[in-house]
């Protein structure tokens, strides 16, 4: 990762900008061509960089519902499991924790009676119970990491 990809990271955790040509947009204030910008962050998914770039959602307010879900994996069993539930599109994001509940992760849906079917299923699939940890108040933190 180069200054220029540090600048465009920065740069875009600020935001992104909603016109007819977005990526010019931002590739103008960078003082890079919108090829330039969209080949690094290409790139930049490609090599792991980042693992993500895209809108983030406010899955309530549009009628859907997010939950943290948590599961006791057995050692033996930890990638299998992981796979199992990485499979299911609802799951966000997914980590091992150093804690007896030692994965995590989150489920977004349509519909709250879906964050239960989910549920339901992951817990037939590995054979585990699955912790439901719904939010109860939100908090925003406008978390911004330097590049």
């Amino acid at each position: 990762m180069d200054e220029i990809d540090k600048k465009i990271i920065n740069a875009l955790q600020n935001g992104f900008p909603i016109c007819d040509a977005p990526y010019r947009q931002v590739a103008v204030q960078l003082g890079l061509t919108e090829q330039e910008l969209i080949a690094r962050l290409k790139a930049l998914l490609d090599n792991g960089v980042l693992t993500r770039f895209g809108p983030l959602y406010n899955a309530e307010q549009m009628g859907g519902a997010l939950t943290l879900a948590a599961v006791k994996a057995p050692q033996q069993r930890f990638d299998e499991i992981t796979e199992i539930i990485n499979s299911f599109p609802e799951v966000a994001h997914n980590y091992a924790r150093s804690h007896e509940l030692n994965m995590w992760f989150v489920i977004a849906t349509e519909t709250p009676e879906q964050i239960r079917q989910t549920v339901s299923a992951i817990e037939q699939q590995t054979g585990l119970t699955v912790y439901n940890m719904p939010k109860n108040k939100e908090y925003f933190v406008n978390l911004k990491l330097e590049a």
